[in-house]
């Protein structure tokens, strides 16, 4: 046998080798990773390089026999693995023994590289990430639809950003507000009343949009509310447009007026639920002396009622029309509750000039009283283009005096052109009017009630002949100017 010069190393934990040996299996597979023989030689017959080798099963292999048995056990245990264990070439002056760190480094390279080979075709197997969605047609449409609708509000919007110093994140929110029909000139209004509003998140924004057209609000009337109150864009759904939704069905305000109550005064939503809102309507049941049962009806009528200094409003009117009519609370009470615009109207330009009015024309005090408690819309109309005509009408045309009005106070409010002068001019035209003073009692039943009682002729009629008066009223309006 021929002279040779071997080193035999042998690397093992203390302990190892004899708990590995009487584990399970599946434990001894640690063994063999942890505690094997390595040989460094120069001899060229690899027979004798493992003399002390054993089989997976613990028994002794002859040095002499093929190693292709073992071999074989040993890559199927650690076929998954191959790469942990790494062995020195021939070079004797090499380390036989790999550190923990370089092998862990290997394992996350070999994983990269299997993450690298399956990226992008799950179907390999369940080893491929699953976060990775495939691109789908439908996918790719959406995104290149999404694209053409960021380019095309760059082009549209990019001399208004100029003009305002807008940032193009906010293209989004222009883009979908344009759908409310806001324009340009919408933008720079509300630019100018509230910039923040414009720099609203397009989710955000809708969102919020969306909730007000859920409670009723018109979409016609989306962009109104927005130019009178901006910062309605800024509220958010739970903290604030839901709470004052819900403040609104608790006056017993019915879901179909909901939305009219915003569209009327969208500012409700910037005064708070608990300090602002609630003291005004505690304040009207207690102190105006509205009842509960017509707080709704109030509400409805007149929402700004809800956002107005209640106290002053209040307190300044009912002391003026006390002293300037001698008005009694409870008259003045009812004013309110019929028309709680009463509330709105200056003293000076509103109630004042149309008290003088009636005075003017012969009524007392007493008789203003009466004719503003039960029709207090009078507050409401146009000295010139409505309660002055009325007045020569029926005196001049239907030779009535001025005290019927006391008993007949609807006819203010009344329309002349399309009610009084036809009614009149109808029952004229068939030889069907009274001699003496027109009674006003046939202007306020309904048209249908009006031609059975009164005309004796079918409605059809009557409202052609009112159809062509209103045509000779237009024309000679028309000839005039």
């Amino acid at each position: 046998m021929a002279a040779h010069t071997s080193i035999f190393l042998k690397i093992s934990f203390p302990g190892a080798e004899s708990s590995l040996f009487n584990a399970p299996i599946r434990n001894r597979r640690s063994f063999f990773r942890f505690s094997r023989i390595f040989v460094v030689s120069s001899h060229t017959n690899q027979k004798i390089l493992k003399p002390n080798r054993k089989s997976r099963f613990g028994q002794p292999i002859s040095p002499y026999d093929s190693d292709s048995d073992a071999d074989d056990a040993d890559s199927i245990e650690d076929e998954e693995e191959e790469n942990d264990d790494v062995l020195t070439s021939d070079d004797e002056s090499l380390d036989v023994r790999v550190s923990g760190h370089d092998r862990q480094r290997q394992k996350f390279q070999n994983a990269a590289h299997i993450r690298r080979d399956g990226h992008h075709h799950p179907e390999r197997g369940s080893g491929a990430k699953l976060g990775h969605r495939r691109l789908t047609p439908e996918i790719t449409q959406d995104c290149r639809e999404k694209e053409a609708r960021g380019s095309l509000a760059k082009d549209r919007f990019s001399h208004l950003a100029e003009e305002l110093d807008l940032d193009e994140r906010w293209f989004p929110l222009l883009d979908y507000l344009s759908t409310f029909g806001f324009k340009d000139s919408h933008f720079i209004q509300m630019y100018e009343r509230h910039m923040p509003s414009l720099q609203i998140n397009k989710g955000s924004a809708q969102e919020r949009l969306e909730f007000l057209l859920s409670v009723g609000v018109k979409h016609k009337d989306i962009r109104k509310i927005i130019l009178r109150q901006p910062q309605i864009l800024e509220y958010t759904v739970e903290n604030n447009l839901k709470s004052h939704v819900t403040f609104l069905a608790s006056l017993g305000i019915p879901d179909s007026r909901i939305g009219h109550i915003i569209t009327a005064t969208p500012s409700l939503f910037s005064y708070s639920v608990e300090n602002s809102l609630k003291p005004t309507v505690t304040y009207l049941l207690e102190e105006v002396g509205i009842e509960k049962n017509d707080l709704a009806k109030v509400v409805q009528l007149s929402p700004q009622i809800l956002v107005q200094r209640i106290e002053t409003s209040w307190t300044a009117r009912y002391n003026f029309l006390t002293r300037e009519l001698g008005a009694p609370r409870d008259s003045i009470v009812k004013m309110v509750r019929k028309h709680p615009q009463l509330l709105h109207y200056s003293i000076e330009d509103g109630l004042l000039p149309r008290i003088k009015f009636l005075r003017s024309i012969g009524m007392r005090n007493s008789e203003i009283v009466k004719v503003l408690t039960s029709m207090t819309q009078v507050f409401s109309l146009s000295l010139e283009g409505n309660l002055k005509p009325k007045y020569l009408y029926l005196v001049n045309e239907l030779g009535n005096e001025v005290r019927s009005l006391t008993k007949y106070p609807t006819y203010l409010s009344l329309s002349l052109d399309q009610r009084i002068r036809p009614r009149h001019r109808f029952l004229v035209s068939l030889k069907r009017a009274p001699k003496g003073p027109f009674p006003l009692s046939s202007l306020v039943p309904t048209d249908e009630c009006f031609c059975q009682q009164w005309a004796g002729t079918s409605l059809d009629k009557y409202l052609d002949f009112r159809q062509r008066l209103l045509l000779k009223e237009l024309a000679r309006k028309y000839e005039r100017r």
